[in-house]
């Protein structure tokens, strides 16, 4: 692992964290019916600095080696939907466009995991919490299009 690399690969994680400043949840998305297993307000901003720091040590790990090419495209990918879920969802209020967002993201995710695993298998376990969590904000997102018949796109 180079820690500069590292160090990389953390600021463009906090481009896409600064999004979350820049849409925050706000009155709307307190308006919104959620289901009962939301996670409180305080476990985003936790889960997600952790898993910025897992997801860009494992792809200063995966960087480091040959071959590393598609794997740390797919990196890129991820960290490019993760930054446009935000604006889409609390910003646009696009709730189910937000859920297409997701859905790449997700497979984006998996597709590291995949690639990384072969490259450093420490790195594709790194991975797994971001696969994790990606998967209970995705079933978040179907729940409150599911149940909140109102989007962006209708006022």
């Amino acid at each position: 692992m180079h820690p500069d690399l590292f160090l990389i690969f953390l600021a463009a994680s906090a481009a896409g964290a600064a999004t979350g400043v820049l849409f925050p949840p706000g009155a709307w998305y307190s308006s919104l019916n959620k289901p009962t297993w939301t996670p409180g307000r305080w476990v985003f901003p936790v889960a997600w600095s952790v898993l910025y720091l897992l997801s860009s040590y494992a792809a200063s790990r995966v960087a480091a080696q040959p071959g590393s090419g598609m794997a740390l495209a797919f990196w890129a990918m991820q960290i490019a939907f993760n930054t446009l879920w935000t604006p889409v969802f609390f910003g646009a209020h696009r709730m189910r466009m937000s859920l297409v967002v997701m859905a790449i993201l997700w497979l984006a995710v998996a597709a590291m995991f995949v690639t990384f695993w072969p490259l450093d298998w420490v790195a594709g376990l790194l991975v797994l919490p971001y696969l994790g969590w990606l998967t209970l904000a995705a079933a978040l997102n179907l729940w409150i299009v599911r149940n909140n018949p109102r989007d962006g796109t209708a006022g």
